[in-house]
């Protein structure tokens, strides 16, 4: 049985929020009895205030109108990003869209910037979501009662589901594809499509290095967050040296208590997880440029290189080696050594991904988010990174 699927538009939409959902849905064709392939899904795309809408990058939609008989019924709402939500009366009007025809679809579901629309509806209010690395920090800041985790590629709680820009609306697609009608026909479509049917890793590994934050509204004690931000400045410069809670204490001139609360009223982190962050980030920087990963982990004061290359999978999906050939620079000495590297092994499943190979025993590392993985208002007395369940939000 076809099930209807409602691709919402507006002016100012990102086309390809639109478009990636639509060829996902578009390509799912079964055969049932031998017969010909039949559609799985009947997909409108929708303009919430007229017959068409220009999206960010000036294409033109003409959106359809479901038939009267069935009083407009979706199976399942799919809410684009774009630019256009940053205008509050589009805002608004897909939102009240939005709210009108909720109760009665199966699933409501967001891509990138969409999560402004949906939280603006108030029925997330509590649940955990995604949206784009970039765009989290001012999500978490206008919807305060959301539980942003910005490394999940898409991620599911009840009836809604959210996931990050661009691609990932393609990512999240299949999935839904997967729910409904099985994994096999999720697979032919991303064949069809030449894409993965599951990404090793989360938006962690495409963001770019995080800088550290510092959040003076918060600071309750009477040390300045300037003596923090001194110190980081300090620590950036000596990631390879001995940077344990008392040395780091012990140079703000607190004690190990005072300094644990000040740095985490500071930047939202504890020191330890902070200094971590930093490193890796570094390490990331190092490896695009081409650096060999044991003289990164040596930079970086990692002693054991077994520890760095299990750290760096846990973080980002996938070995340093595998993360240096996919964002490392064009040099061309290094693209012949990888080249000749490639030629003398065989390709591993961390490399091609569990759907290419279609081997169901490959288990995916879990991928754990260090950076901000959930954000919350920082005035409360408890930070909540809940790594673990970055990765679990990927299975739908």
């Amino acid at each position: 049985m076809r099930k209807r699927i409602a691709i919402l538009g507006y002016d100012g939409v990102a086309a390809i929020n639109v478009v990636g959902p639509l060829e996902a849905f578009s390509n799912a064709r079964q055969r049932i009895n031998g017969t010909a392939e039949s559609c799985c899904y009947d997909v409108f795309v929708i303009a919430c205030a007229a017959n068409q809408f220009v999206s960010d990058t000036g294409v033109t939609f003409h959106g359809r109108s479901p038939s009267n008989d069935d009083e407009e019924l979706f199976d399942t709402i799919i809410i684009p990003g774009g630019s256009g939500l940053q205008r509050p009366e589009i805002c608004a009007e897909v939102a009240e869209w939005v709210i009108t025809h909720a109760a009665q679809a199966r699933r409501i579901a967001s891509i990138c910037t969409g999560i402004f629309a949906l939280a603006s509806t108030g029925l997330v209010d509590g649940r955990r979501i995604t949206t784009h690395w970039e765009r989290a920090r001012d999500v978490a800041q206008r919807f305060p009662k959301l539980k942003v985790e910005e490394s999940a590629l898409f991620l599911k709680d009840g009836k809604f589901y959210s996931s990050a820009g661009a691609t990932a609306g393609i990512d999240l697609a299949l999935a839904l594809i997967a729910e409904d009608f099985g994994k096999e026909l999720a697979e032919q479509v991303a064949r069809r499509l030449l894409v993965y049917l599951v990404r090793d890793g989360g938006q962690e590994q495409y963001s770019e290095p995080a800088t550290f934050e510092g959040n003076d509204k918060i600071c309750l004690d009477p040390i300045h967050p300037g003596r923090m931000r001194a110190l980081v400045h300090w620590i950036e410069k000596h990631l390879g040296d001995d940077l344990s809670l008392a040395k780091l204490a012990k140079r703000a001139l607190l004690t190990k208590h005072n300094f644990v609360v000040q740095f985490s009223q500071t930047f939202g982190v504890p020191p330890g997880l902070f200094v971590k962050n930093l490193r890796f980030n570094e390490a990331r920087r190092r490896l695009t440029r081409g650096e060999k990963s044991s003289d990164v982990a040596g930079f970086l004061g990692f002693r054991d290189p077994a520890y760095f290359i299990q750290e760096f999978r846990r973080r980002f999906g996938s070995l340093p080696d595998d993360y240096q050939r996919r964002f490392g620079s064009a040099n061309g000495a290094w693209k012949a050594q990888t080249l000749r590297k490639s030629r003398s092994r065989p390709v591993s499943a961390s490399t091609l991904g569990a759907a290419a190979l279609g081997k169901p025993e490959y288990q995916r590392p879990r991928i754990v988010s260090f950076t901000r993985c959930v954000r919350a208002p920082l005035s409360s007395p408890g930070f909540d990174h809940a790594g673990e369940r970055a990765d679990q939000s990927r299975r739908l």
